[in-house]
């Protein structure tokens, strides 16, 4: 059985970089109407990123967001059904904070909270809050997380926690109450170290590829690692879906918004993803930022399907030019074809 959630609109933008797109300013009524719909319209999941810092341009793209548990708690309150995943950054929280809110999340949402664990790979996002430690590498960064993260996950089924690690050192530390249900701990770890820490400490990972091909060789390494490992993991990856009443006129919205891209915003983006030169220029010709779908309901739906079925894939986060619309179409009209393909 497939899984399909949406990444909510937490950040302005989204997740189109382009001065075309119908607008979203990464404000509650846009996030709660999403996550209210979303449940509503039969999707499994909704997430929110964590962002401390934009990458500028013209529309000063994501430099306004909310911060993702505090908005999930809200979004957890108001939900019945859907699964809540919050994300945050192990530089920033200390593992016992960290446990105690997400064990919050899970209390509010009857069980349902799910946790994004990032290591934080950004330096602009946190040297400007004096929390970048020059030392630390980008393996030594998971090493950190990999501490942080056995301890979150002990906290929440041990009565206390002693711990003696490089990172974090815990004394008798406790943390009540736990959570009603485990927490489904996710990572979008890439790199060779921080993929095996995905598969290693998490339930799910996300994974990239700017293709089809790629996306399929992520997701058979992962599963072949977490046999290795005596376990099973899930893999996801994200999809943009522009959909219209005809394939004609979805094209013609893609087209608009690549016509809209907001260079600026682009390079600030990929300078913070640490390119530059001719990869840079290359890949700030497009102003989507995931893999996508363009098309009427039916021909999104065979996309999608093809998609899933090559890739071999578990699961799709969907994210929308206009999550109202956007979210309407793929609950009534793409998602029962969907469901029907991988029953």
């Amino acid at each position: 059985m497939k899984e399909f959630g949406t990444f909510l609109p937490v950040a302005n933008g989204g997740w189109i970089v382009s001065r075309a797109t119908p607008p979203l300013d990464g404000g509650w009524q846009q996030n709660r109407d999403a996550a209210l719909l979303a449940e509503a319209e039969g999707f499994d999941f909704v997430m929110a990123m964590g962002k401390w810092r934009g990458f500028g341009g013209d529309t000063s793209h994501w430099g306004s967001s909310l911060e993702a548990v505090t908005m999930m708690a809200g979004i957890a309150a108001i939900t019945k059904r859907v699964k809540i995943w919050a994300t945050l950054h192990t530089i920033l929280h200390n593992p016992a904070v960290a446990a105690k809110m997400i064990a919050t999340l899970d209390h509010i949402s009857g069980g349902r909270a799910g946790l994004n664990i990032v290591a934080g790979a950004y330096r602009g996002e946190f040297e400007q809050m004096d929390a970048w430690d020059e030392t630390l590498s980008h393996d030594a960064r998971y090493d950190l997380t990999e501490e942080w993260t056995k301890i979150v996950k002990r906290l929440w089924t041990e009565p206390s926690v002693s711990f003696d690690g490089k990172h974090f050192h815990f004394q008798d530390c406790v943390s009540d109450p736990k959570p009603l249900n485990p927490p489904f701990l996710i990572c979008a770890g890439m790199s060779s170290r921080g993929f095996e820490f995905s598969v290693r400490e998490c339930d799910g990972c996300f994974i990239g590829g700017s293709t089809a091909e790629e996306t399929r060789a992520a997701s058979r390494k992962a599963k072949a690692l977490a046999q290795d490992m005596g376990k099973t993991i899930k893999t996801y990856c994200m999809m943009t879906v522009i959909v219209a009443e005809t394939d004609a006129q979805a094209q013609a919205k893609a087209q608009a918004y690549r016509d809209g891209l907001d260079e600026g915003a682009v390079r600030g983006m990929l300078e913070s993803y640490g390119l530059s030169g001719n990869a840079m220029t290359e890949r700030s010709k497009n102003a989507f930022m995931t893999q996508t779908v363009v098309g009427s309901p039916a021909s999104c739906a065979a996309g999608i399907e093809e998609f899933l079925r090559y890739s071999e894939i578990d699961g799709l986060m969907f994210i929308f030019d206009d999550y109202s619309q956007g979210l309407r179409v793929t609950g009534r009209e793409i998602l029962p074809v969907l469901r029907k393909a991988f029953a």
